[in-house]
């Protein structure tokens, strides 16, 4: 996927002089000193003092995007996966039940809620699931197939929650703009342009290390929260990892899964218990997989 970038004018300006700048325009410069930019030495003639504030104002936004603009972003996303083939499973009983569980999940944790969660299911045969920003979830129906309980499926929604409330895509496209120079912004001009960055991040890029622990850790509480059985998180985990399949796509990060498994059992063992840890029950745990198969896969 190509990724436009945008160079700096490095072209001199001889009616530049630096001593005659307005106190509104010292006031910008500051701000853009805040942020962290390498630049090559200049003379002060040819600094390209235009540029660079159009692009420290985008990059500023860029990591202060209000919850609006990222719902925004998070749904001209959307739209660009759907044009570049992204097919939505139709079933409307299997999204609602997909739905119901997400929304079990984030009902539980409103002291954090910034936005409405939408839950879909995507036509994919392959074992995946991600999420962008702004509330939006998506799981795939090879991986509805793969497990075999409400509660693997809520654990796998938890995790992708927690990198929404985590904000990792947004801090990822940050990043992405300040080391490549790339103008992007969320609120206008260049969302499209923004929203490809994320897609590309989201496709060729896995997130980093502390992004998979950091999740796993916010996405086993979500899980506990709402009352489902946490145990449910890395056996789903081992799980995929003995099935002698590729590794999932969603799996495949930069920490060992072996590695995240072990990490998720200490924080069960360690943790704050809720119910389900102390005396599960398969109904209300979402352990009952005749249960599951009978809403799922019965109709995938």
């Amino acid at each position: 996927m190509q990724i436009m970038q945008k160079s700096i004018d490095s072209r001199p300006r001889s009616n530049v002089q630096p001593q005659k700048y307005s106190r509104s325009k010292k006031c910008l410069i500051a701000t853009i000193a805040a942020v962290t930019v390498t630049l090559p030495t200049l003379p002060a003639q040819a600094f390209p003092w235009g540029n660079l504030i159009r692009q420290g104002i985008q990059v500023i936004q860029l990591s202060n995007l209000s919850p609006r603009n990222e719902v925004a972003l998070g749904n001209q996303i959307h739209s660009n996966l759907l044009r570049q083939g992204m097919k939505l499973y139709p079933n409307r009983t299997i999204n609602a039940y997909v739905n119901r569980v997400g929304q079990r999940l984030v009902s539980r944790d409103r002291g954090r809620r910034r936005y409405s969660y939408v839950f879909q299911v995507v036509s994919n045969p392959q074992v995946n699931a991600f999420a962008t920003m702004g509330g939006r979830v998506y799981v795939t129906t090879g991986l509805l197939k793969t497990a075999d309980s409400e509660a693997e499926l809520a654990s796998v929604l938890g995790h992708e929650i927690a990198h929404i409330q985590e904000r990792h895509l947004v801090k990822q496209i940050r990043q992405r703009a300040l080391t490549t120079g790339l103008i992007g912004t969320a609120t206008g001009l260049n969302r499209s342009q923004a929203a490809n960055i994320g897609i590309e991040l989201l496709v060729n890029r896995p997130r980093g290390r502390d992004d998979e622990y950091e999740a796993d850790e916010v996405g086993l509480n979500i899980l506990r929260q709402a009352g489902y059985a946490s145990s449910a998180a890395p056996s789903f985990m081992r799980k995929l990892l003995r099935s002698g399949r590729r590794t999932p796509t969603f799996l495949s990060t930069h920490p060992a899964v072996p590695d995240r498994v072990r990490a998720l059992e200490r924080s069960i063992q360690s943790g704050r218990k809720n119910e389900c840890d102390r005396n599960p029950r398969i109904q209300s745990c979402g352990l009952d997989t005749r249960a599951y198969q009978q809403a799922v896969h019965s109709r995938l």
